[in-house]
């Protein structure tokens, strides 16, 4: 391998690990981890599986939240009077 074609690879592998690094950073600077859209948790700070939280919050103050958990759904609701309701619903596993 000539100098020249040893110093182009040089340098493509430092752009390489400097692209890298910096998105790395960018992550961590933001504070908050990327979970995927398809987990139905969050990881908190020390690592635990918390379940998330689809809230729904409307102008008068009322709000509904969705948590699923397995097969069940818990929905909690407040209305704008401030009742509030939950409810739980499980379905019944297939392959029983």
């Amino acid at each position: 391998m000539n100098s020249s074609s040893r110093k182009a690879l040089v340098a493509l592998f430092a752009g390489v690990i400097a692209g890298t690094s910096s998105s790395a950073l960018i992550a961590q600077a933001s504070g908050q981890r990327q979970m995927p859209k398809s987990w139905t948790y969050e990881v908190d700070s020390r690592g635990n599986r918390v379940p998330k939280v689809n809230r729904v919050a409307q102008p008068d103050g009322s709000w509904r939240e969705e948590i699923r958990q397995g097969n069940c759904v818990t929905v909690r609701e407040r209305s704008a009077t401030g009742e509030f309701r939950e409810t739980q619903q499980c379905k019944a596993d297939k392959f029983r």
